[in-house]
């Protein structure tokens, strides 16, 4: 049995049965917890879901796409065969709109669609955010330096929360900050999320996050440690409380499965070298079991 199965389902019941059930900007009611925590040791177990299939895949192009790449334009997921971020994609005018909730000129509170002009020169893309701010801020060679350099330094911060491209980027950062950690052999990563999608967003970042840090362990002479993974608002959406129960009672009925394997290609020694093509060839998630698909509705 897999602790990080068996630590989900045990969030996701107190978010359930503890929960408050508060409004939110997407016009889709939550029920949430305030504050939550979880912790993970990748020398002990790589964490993915088994209690439902998780499409790896398609996070690793992600993670792959904000930080090695550091792009912030839909086709370069297409070509991946990746459509997670379709929904935001900034049109050929410069807009991008979903319906929402919103304050109107009485200051009350409406359902509707809201449309956000980003820039022309931002069409086909998420805006500044994200790869963007990665890119802009040159956040991963100044990590890289510093873990290879200077291994007790205590500033190793990646911020994606960047006031000033707040305004031109579609969505603010989920997962908005990690900060690095080196205590003996080992490479740590403290993540914060300010905002947290339990049955969508949660188990999709948990996996890709432990990717990118075996990646930069595994190219900085260190070995994956332990990952504090903070978040402030874990919420499920009322719109997946039937599926995410669906989930609970397969963890109730059969466990879950053994959890699988992470291989890197020992002869990649540059983060920058992992091939980030369709093929993903230098990063396989390998053994890995799971009990199927569950579909939850995503709230824009």
């Amino acid at each position: 049995m897999t602790k990080w199965d068996r630590d989900y389902i045990k969030a996701a019941k107190k978010v359930l049965t503890e929960g408050t059930k508060v409004q939110n900007r997407t016009g889709i009611d939550t029920i949430k917890l305030p504050t939550y925590c979880f912790e993970f040791d990748l020398q002990k177990e790589f964490p993915i879901l088994t209690t439902k299939q998780l499409f790896f895949k398609n996070a690793i192009s992600e993670i792959q796409w904000i930080y090695q790449v550091q792009r912030n334009d839909i086709a370069w997921l297409h070509e991946r065969n990746n459509h997670i971020w379709d929904e935001w994609m900034i049109d050929e005018d410069g807009y991008w709109q979903a319906e929402q909730m919103y304050l109107d000129e009485n200051n009350q509170l409406q359902k509707g669609i809201v449309r956000k002009y980003i820039g022309k020169e931002f069409a086909g893309t998420i805006g500044t955010a994200y790869g963007y701010i990665v890119s802009y801020y040159q956040l991963m060679d100044k990590l890289l330096n510093s873990i290879q350099h200077n291994p007790n330094d205590r500033r190793r911060v990646i911020s994606l929360y960047q006031e000033v491209f707040l305004k031109t980027g579609v969505l603010e950062p989920c997962v908005f900050c990690t900060e690095w950690d080196i205590t003996g052999e080992y490479l740590n990563l403290v993540v914060h999320q300010r905002s947290c999608d339990m049955p969508l967003g949660l188990p999709f970042n948990v996996t890709q996050y432990a990717v990118l840090l075996s990646m930069v362990a595994h190219t900085t002479g260190y070995k994956p440690g332990k990952i504090l993974w903070t978040i402030k608002d874990l919420h499920i959406y009322e719109n997946q409380i039937k599926g995410i129960e669906e989930q609970i009672q397969r963890f109730q009925e059969n466990g879950s499965y053994e959890a699988p394997i992470l291989w890197l290609n020992p002869d990649v020694k540059n983060f920058y070298d992992f091939d980030t093509s369709i093929e993903q060839k230098d990063i396989k998630i390998k053994q890995y079991r799971h009990m199927g698909p569950i579909r939850f509705p995503i709230a824009k």
